[in-house]
């Protein structure tokens, strides 16, 4: 097992992006962690300048995000890594999954797998929702957050426990309530740090649940909103994983 980090809340505290990648990995390796999910990269050059880069610096990934979809898939293969997200614009859950089902299809043909993240706002927010997928969608793993299926009122910690084997990976963070009943879910509340939420996430728990049903894989710590600097918020994160024995 790796811990990493989901890097989009540190894009936005910085602006919409990052300006020094190598000065981001080392400042996260300072805190314990030992990568990021996503390399983010232009061209295939700059793709391998960037792994070359991280494995310098002890760093890693697990998935390459390119300007394009099929250019994502052929630069995760070609690194090794295993899975792409799932990057389809179907807006009913049926057209959704059969986008899902060709992603996965062309995935299959490199050797990796497509994985859906579960999020608010999309066909795939609830737990309910989220079993239906797994059931029209055999192929597709799961990017597995945590908190955006709490905050629908959802059992991570089930899901966890059901569903291991099906989770490519895991984002880790809490959220914190402050308008549950807003119909834009965006001003429900907002997320936040390990433990620091109010929707009762034992995110520990989730933790657990997985590992005991073989999940052996990256684990990302996601912090979508700063309040502070970002790493000192995710140093309190990380510790909060090693006291719990990771």
């Amino acid at each position: 097992m790796k811990i990493g980090i989901a890097d989009y809340g540190l894009n936005v505290w910085d602006g919409g992006g990052c300006f020094d990648q190598q000065e981001r990995w080392l400042k996260l390796r300072q805190i314990g962690y030992e990568g990021v999910e996503r390399l983010t990269a232009l061209s295939a050059e700059h793709a391998l300048q960037s792994a070359s880069d991280m494995r310098r610096m002890g760093m890693d990934f697990a998935t390459v995000r390119a300007p394009g979809l099929e250019w994502s898939i052929r630069w995760t293969a070609a690194m090794g890594k295993e899975y792409v997200w799932t990057h389809v614009d179907g807006r009913s859950f049926e057209v959704f999954c059969r986008q899902v089902r060709v992603q996965g299809e062309a995935c299959g043909r490199f050797g990796i797998r497509a994985a859906l993240h579960n999020h608010m706002g999309t066909p795939v927010e609830t737990q309910e929702q989220l079993e239906r997928f797994l059931e029209e969608c055999p192929d597709s793993q799961l990017v597995f957050d945590t908190a955006h299926l709490a905050a629908m009122g959802g059992d991570a910690v089930e899901i966890a426990r059901k569903y291991a084997s099906r989770i490519q990976v895991l984002h880790l963070k809490d959220w914190l309530a402050t308008d549950p009943d807003h119909p834009d879910w965006t001003k429900r509340g907002r997320f936040c740090g390990l433990g620091l939420g109010n929707i009762g996430l034992d995110n520990v728990a989730v933790l657990n649940a997985a590992v005991n049903g073989g999940f052996d894989g990256w684990v990302f710590v996601e912090h979508d909103t700063h309040l502070q600097e970002p790493m000192t918020d995710l140093k309190i994160s990380r510790q909060v994983l090693c006291d719990a024995g990771y």
